[in-house]
């Protein structure tokens, strides 16, 4: 599968208290506030970018709707990329709220569906993803104007959706075999984390029967951090520096602290940490070491610009085509990346 038409391109707005310049040691001058993750959308809008992941997390950082809101109207060129996270809200009133959004940003809302054990909850994968379907079945009736139904009994959807008129793009990830179904029966573009070009390319794969399977199509996304400079050895040193303060036990504790420690996407970016060589690269330009420190996402594209198209030309050739790109700091590191790579696929 080869993807031509040009992807898009997305930066990640540090929602979730974990903007540094040194991983493991939070950066007091740089944590999260609403001044300066605008600043990092206002940064990525600038430089070119297609969208922004506003993340979410339950005890951490700033919430994600009033977030979005409120940037919606400071930055008007921008997708918005919310991550919602499945059980936090009741379904009626989630989809009022989005479709209010969806109206402040005059169309640019896309929506990252979480599906994640609520605080203090240890659910099976079948009730969890059962709730995300669901959820994402109901989402899309509300949006199309259709009742909802909640507890047996029928809903009329919120007057908003009457003004939107559409339903944003559904975003959806997961490596376990109830995640997969999930998301080749519901989602529109199916989101990755860090992996080998090798099973990305059966990922991809994978997603695409399944979606056949049930007469859908789906778009697959590459979520990934990224460290470029102007050549090889810089990279790799402002890698290195990022995690030069990080002991191993301190970022075991970073990782517990995430709901989803342990998920089957977790257990795989933890393995290609194992699978790594001395330097933490598991293959050419793809290293593990920013993982850990962080749970989820755990590897980044690291090399000069001309290694990083290459790489991200490799993903698109596997048919990625979308990229939701991190580093940190987060501004600076949109910056470099819009004035370093960016211009190469427009």
């Amino acid at each position: 599968m080869t993807t031509t038409k040009r992807p898009d391109f997305f930066w990640f707005a540090a929602l979730c208290d974990d903007d540094t310049t040194n991983l493991g040691n939070p950066s007091a001058s740089i944590a999260s506030s609403y001044d300066h993750c605008a600043a990092v959308v206002a940064e990525a809008a600038a430089q070119g970018f297609d969208g922004v992941l506003l993340p979410s997390g339950y005890a951490l950082g700033i919430d994600t709707v009033a977030f979005a809101a409120a940037v919606a109207r400071d930055v008007d060129d921008i997708d918005l990329l919310v991550a919602i996270r499945v059980g936090e809200l009741w379904t009626p009133q989630l989809v009022r709220q989005l479709a209010t959004l969806d109206q402040l940003s005059h169309g640019r809302l896309r929506i990252n569906i979480i599906s994640s054990d609520l605080p203090g909850r240890a659910e099976s994968g079948a009730i969890r993803y059962g709730r995300t379907a669901q959820t994402m079945e109901q989402l899309r009736r509300g949006f199309a104007g259709e009742a909802l139904t909640v507890e047996g009994a029928p809903l009329a959807p919120p007057r908003i959706v009457q003004v939107t008129k559409r339903t944003p793009p559904l975003y959806f990830g997961g490596l376990s075999p109830e995640a997969r179904t999930v998301a080749a029966g519901g989602a529109d573009v199916y989101l990755m984390w860090p992996d080998t070009e090798g099973e990305v390319e059966a990922i991809i794969s994978d997603l695409t029967q399944r979606a056949e399977s049930v007469g859908r199509e789906l778009s697959f996304g590459y979520r990934v951090h990224v460290i470029v400079r102007d050549s090889e050895r810089e990279a790799r040193e402002a890698a290195s520096a990022l995690v030069a303060g990080l002991n191993d036990d301190a970022g075991s504790a970073i990782r517990a602290k995430s709901l989803d420690a342990t998920s089957v996407g977790v257990a795989r970016q933890q393995s290609l940490r194992g699978d790594a060589d001395d330097d933490g690269f598991v293959e050419e330009n793809l290293w593990t070491g920013i993982g850990r420190a962080r749970s989820g996402c755990g590897a980044a594209i690291v090399g000069d610009p001309d290694q990083v198209e290459a790489k991200l030309r490799r993903y698109m050739d596997l048919g990625i085509s979308s990229f939701i790109l991190s580093g940190y700091p987060h501004r600076e590191e949109a910056r470099r990346f819009g004035e370093l790579v960016l211009p190469r696929f427009l």
